[in-house]
């Protein structure tokens, strides 16, 4: 008899206990989620980490403010394009302000410093732009989701078209750092030709004309370049103002798009590009995404507002799934692998390393009917594209 007491008290403080775990649980679910969104928001570069901010922004003012039915508290945070400084903030969001979940990470430098940081702590971090190679391979986790690209991607889809172009003599410029050597390898990949010259600046050198008159020396078939942000205005006045506008074709990665667009006007008018995003995409979740953001920014938005904008509807989709329980941290790594959203590229599915499987397109800069400078689709070279290193991930 004494047994059984004893049994039934056990039995009766277990279930308070667990009633308790779960009203704290609940109570807990009730107060806003910390986001991280960390991006490059000041200096020359600062465009790029702004537009990906409006963009994730632009989903969460949409939505109440929230993602999963959970009331979100987005801190926002400037890598200044700093290895050293991304680090820093990634270890005070986690330690000191308790954030689970990471948004954006604009450039591959600040990315290969932060990934380990952030995975390694069971932080989930959601790529929206940079996807260097390293971590798509060997160095994959299953803490890091992307809704960008791996950075070769947008590359070989540009190499392919110029082999399908016939261009024999191909000159390629890019900044000296990870994403310009992945663009390269991504090129030469589909390209399958020698190249005539591989040329690396500076990441930060403003004048080209050196190099410029390297190109006009050696007369390529076309040259391929890759200048983000402020260099790709730089590169295409001082392009435009040497004459070789429209002598040698411009295929680029990443060096006109709508931040550059405005500045760059008719020196980049007829310049090929290859993002995995364009505003023009046939989807009705990208005639929505494109209409609000013209609305609420009064401009055309670049694939970098629509990355971020589709990792705001990734979690918004996840932390659903898991009925704002994102301590559950296998759940909810399951609910993100699901990619249970509309993209506004239209398909989109992880591939074992989660980094994105989707068509890639390239685009041709002309005018619109409101006389704006933008992108207009011409093909899409490679449909439902895997990365070229999911390989060496060792996830499944």
């Amino acid at each position: 008899m004494k047994h059984r007491y004893i049994k039934a008290i056990a039995a009766t403080g277990l279930g308070l206990a667990m009633a308790m775990a779960n009203a704290a649980l609940a109570q807990d679910n009730q107060k806003d989620l910390k986001v991280g969104f960390m991006g490059v928001l000041s200096g020359v570069q600062a465009a790029l980490g702004q537009d990906s901010y409006d963009g994730f922004m632009l989903y969460l003012k949409n939505n109440g403010g929230k993602l999963g039915n959970r009331h979100i508290d987005v801190i926002k945070v400037d890598a200044q394009l700093k290895p050293v400084v991304g680090v820093q903030l990634a270890k005070r969001l986690i330690d000191k302000d308790g954030v689970p979940i990471i948004v954006g990470v604009t450039f591959s430098n600040v990315m290969l410093a932060v990934h380990s940081p952030i995975t390694k702590k069971e932080v989930f971090l959601i790529g929206t732009n940079a996807g260097p190679s390293q971590i798509a391979g060997k160095e994959c986790s299953p803490y890091f989701f992307s809704t960008s690209y791996q950075n070769d991607q947008k590359a070989e889809s540009m190499g392919s078209y110029a082999k399908s172009k016939g261009y024999k003599r191909i000159i390629t410029m890019v900044p000296n750092y990870q994403s310009g050597f992945d663009f390269v390898t991504g090129f030469k990949r589909y390209y399958q030709s020698p190249l005539l010259d591989e040329i690396y600046t500076p990441l930060n050198q403003q004048d080209f004309s050196a190099e410029l008159a390297k190109i006009a020396s050696e007369k390529p078939d076309a040259i391929y370049v890759f200048y983000p942000g402020g260099l790709g205005v730089n590169f295409l006045r001082q392009y435009q103002q040497a004459g070789l506008l429209g002598k040698i074709p411009v295929l680029s990665t990443s060096t006109t798009d709508a931040i550059n667009l405005p500045a760059q006007r008719e020196s980049a008018l007829g310049v090929i590009t290859s993002p995995v995003w364009g505003p023009d995409l046939d989807n009705a979740a990208n005639k929505k995404f494109v209409a609000e953001f013209e609305k609420e920014y009064k401009r055309i938005p670049s694939d970098f507002a629509a990355q971020s904008y589709d990792g705001a509807q990734l979690l918004d989709s996840a932390i659903k799934k898991v009925n704002g329980n994102v301590q559950d941290k296998a759940a909810f790594m399951a609910a993100l692998k699901q990619a249970d959203f509309s993209s506004v590229r239209g398909d989109f599915k992880f591939g074992n390393n989660n980094f994105p499987i989707q068509d890639l397109s390239v685009f041709e800069v002309v005018k619109d009917a409101q006389d704006r400078f933008t992108l207009k689709k011409i093909a899409t070279p490679l449909k439902a594209q895997q990365d070229a290193y999911h390989n060496d991930c060792a996830m499944q």
